[in-house]
């Protein structure tokens, strides 16, 4: 009973820092409230925390707070995960986090899409930024693999039963943000706005995942 109990705890608690993680994840939508000169259609959202922005603090406080939030989020529910697939999945999302933090603290210098000298390739922020990506995709496929192999109900598993539905809205509006650095910019602020969506839609897909866990594995 005390173990039951523990783990309604653990998992409601999860639950509810997914969620939070969902909500600061789309920190964009403070630019409709905190003037920062940024072109919301054709500038990344990491412009906003460049170094030499207005609002750098701001929008630099609120990136940490998701991955810290998140973080602790994947920790407790991977407590009472079963080993395996799911694990590994929960595991990918702290990872996620992790790696979000380094995309804070090796910002982009300044904001290519207001200053012409600025390059959209700052090499350090780019890999940071790529592994955020390779993490965030790699949790839905060991999330969808886990309720693939398991012989339980999918509709038990949130994200195992919209992951494949998920995954190429996220992948494609996630490439349609490169053409700067193919030489091609414009509209690469829509379609990562549209991918940042996706996964907030994807944090709140794991936060019923948690809340639905039982003692009982079901991956």
């Amino acid at each position: 009973m005390t173990r039951c109990l523990a783990w309604g705890a653990a998992s409601t608690a999860a639950s509810v820092l997914l969620c939070v993680a969902a909500v600061l994840y789309n920190d964009w939508l403070l630019q409709f409230f905190v003037t920062t000169g940024l072109p919301q259609a054709n500038s990344y959202v990491s412009e906003t925390f460049a170094t030499d922005q207005p609002h750098q603090l701001l929008f630099g406080a609120v990136e940490l707070a998701c991955a810290l939030v998140l973080i602790a989020g994947a920790v407790l529910a991977a407590r009472c995960a079963p080993c395996g697939l799911a694990l590994a999945g929960w595991s990918a999302v702290a990872t996620f986090g992790g790696c979000s933090i380094l995309d804070v603290l090796l910002p982009m210098e300044c904001a290519p899409s207001v200053e012409r000298a600025c390059p959209p390739d700052n090499i350090q922020h780019t890999v940071t930024s790529g592994l955020v990506e390779f993490t965030l995709f790699t949790s839905m496929a060991l999330f969808g693999l886990a309720a693939r192999r398991s012989g339980l109900d999918r509709s038990r598993s949130a994200a195992g039963r919209f992951v494949p539905y998920l995954i190429p809205v996220s992948m494609a509006s996630a490439i349609a943000t490169v053409g700067p650095y193919l030489g091609h910019p414009g509209g690469q602020g829509i379609a990562q706005r549209v991918h940042l969506v996706t996964v907030a839609a994807w944090f709140t897909l794991l936060a019923v995942e948690a809340r639905r866990a039982g003692p009982l594995p079901h991956r």
